[in-house]
Order: C-alpha cells, then sequence, then structure tokens
C-alpha cells in the first residue's frame, strides 16, 4: 500500500494554482475565501502520481475492512498525516470497519500500532457514532494514570456515546483507582439520582481541597440539595480563593442555596480580574 503524502500534493496543487490565478482575485483574503472550491478541483482532477485517477475517487476503490484500518496504521508508523480521504472511507465502509478498528485498539502489545494510530482509530469510531467499544474504554479508565492522553480521547467518546454507558460504568466504578474514579464521575455527573456517584462526588469533594470549584460544579450538576452543608462550610472557609468561590457560589444557588457575601479585596486572582475589568473600562 502506498503512503502517499495527500497534504503536500494538495499544497502542490494549491501553490500552482495560486500562481496561474492570483491576478483573479483583489488581495489574499479573497484567494484564501475561495480555497473551499480549490479543494473540491483538487479533488476532482485525475492526478498522474494516482495513475489518473482523481484523489477524491482513489480510497473509494478499496472496501475491504482490514486493508483500509492497516492502511490508516501504517501511514501513523510512518509518520505520514493520515489522509482525511482514507478517514473517510473507513466511515463509509461502516462496520465491518468498526470491529476492525476494535481489534486495533485491543492489540495492545503490537509495537507496530503507534499512539497516534490508537489516537486517530478513537477519533474515527466516535466520528462513526459507535458504542462498540465501550467496555474497552471504561476498562481504561480503572487503571488509569491521572494524565493519560489515550484513556482521555476514549473518555471523550464515552461521554458522546449516552446512557448506553452509564450502568456498566456504576458497575466498574467501586473497581477503578483514583484517578478512574475521577474521570468515570466525570461523565456520570450527567445522569443524577445514582447514591452512588453522589456520595463519591461528596467524597472527592471534601478530599480535594484545593480543587473545589471542579467538585462542586460536580455536585451542582447532581442536582441534590443535601450537598448545599458541605458547599455551605467551604463557602464559608476563610481560606477559599476567589475563583473557587464563584463555582461554589454557582452549585449552592443550583440547589436552591443562598450563598454568603464574602469580600475578596486580598486575593491575588480577584485583583487581577479586577485589573483587568477595569483596563477594559
Amino acid at each position: 500500500m502506498k503512503c502517499i503524502n495527500f497534504d503536500d500534493k494538495f499544497a502542490d496543487f494549491t501553490s500552482k494554482w495560486m500562481a496561474e490565478h492570483s491576478h483573479e482575485y483583489r488581495n489574499f483574503d479573497a484567494m484564501e475565501a475561495d480555497m473551499p472550491r480549490v479543494y473540491m478541483m483538487f479533488l476532482n482532477t485525475p492526478a498522474r502520481w494516482l495513475d489518473g485517477v482523481t484523489p477524491g475517487a482513489y480510497f473509494t476503490q478499496f472496501e475491504d475492512a482490514k486493508d483500509l484500518v492497516d492502511w490508516m496504521v501504517e501511514y501513523c508508523r510512518r509518520e505520514i498525516p493520515v489522509p482525511d480521504l482514507l478517514l473517510e472511507q473507513i466511515q463509509t465502509v461502516g462496520k465491518p470497519c468498526e470491529k476492525r478498528l476494535l481489534a486495533l485498539l485491543k492489540d495492545e502489545d503490537n509495537p507496530d500500532i503507534t499512539e497516534e494510530a490508537r489516537m486517530t482509530a478513537i477519533g474515527v469510531l466516535r466520528e462513526m457514532e459507535s458504542d462498540l467499544p465501550k467496555m474497552l474504554y471504561i476498562q481504561w479508565q480503572l487503571n488509569r494514570k491521572e494524565h493519560d492522553d489515550l484513556a482521555d480521547n476514549a473518555l471523550d467518546s464515552l461521554r458522546d456515546m449516552g446512557k448506553v454507558v452509564v450502568q456498566p460504568m456504576l458497575s466498574e466504578l467501586p473497581h477503578a483507582n483514583a484517578a478512574g474514579q475521577e474521570a468515570l464521575l466525570d461523565v456520570l455527573v450527567n445522569y443524577p439520582g445514582n447514591e452512588q456517584v453522589f456520595a463519591l462526588a461528596v467524597r472527592l469533594f471534601k478530599e480535594n481541597p484545593t480543587r473545589r470549584a471542579l467538585f462542586a460544579s460536580y455536585l451542582g450538576k447532581l442536582g441534590d440539595d443535601r450537598a448545599l452543608p458541605v458547599l455551605m462550610e467551604a463557602a464559608n472557609d476563610e481560606k477559599c480563593r476567589y475563583m473557587d468561590f464563584i463555582e461554589l457560589r454557582s452549585a449552592i444557588e443550583s440547589l436552591g442555596g443562598e450563598a454568603p457575601k464574602r469580600e475578596f479585596f486580598e486575593d491575588d486572582e480577584y485583583a487581577a480580574l479586577r485589573a483587568m475589568e477595569d483596563g477594559e473600562e
């Protein structure tokens, strides 16, 4: 399989086109605004480097899921930009490619499958609105590191999958490490009413005084006014920072409470914001 750099080929096409047509435009901005049309011309112009096939039709010749996904992997391995046209054909082929992409993600010990290939596979599956990998993505959260780009990308997909992920997440939540619990909570707070989720959100709020704003926002989303006492206590804390207080106040008010009146003249964040506001006036 040839891994042609379509970005470079389009750049060459555009450079030649601009040299021939620049006199037709008032300025560079007008020419730039016409780039979508130029791109369509590129897609529909037979190319010698594709043996006379147009770029837009090139990948549509291939329908084997294994070949298409392996082609994507090879692009990543060679560090050549994966053509959008290839990714679009993977999506067009549909279910067979979904299964092949999932198999790719499960093949975690294969050195030829780079992290970029895995990230690309997650992105394509998300574009396909596939929930096929939901259990794999949940498993990735259970023993994850705090900073994990692959798990974060998968978490974005879980968030997009909707209610179908809630029950399996709840089942696995007790088995997750600290970072995994936080990751799963980030999705589960969008589905209030579960006692397990509420208890976790309250516990993490109490255990993370330097991250009160985040967990206060979660408690606000859950909509359970039993959180008001811990939120009020934090809002009255003399060590409470201004930016945290803003989120605390929002959560308290969303739960039907009334936040305390506070002044933050000695807070550096408050002073910086006031200075910015004064500068805009």
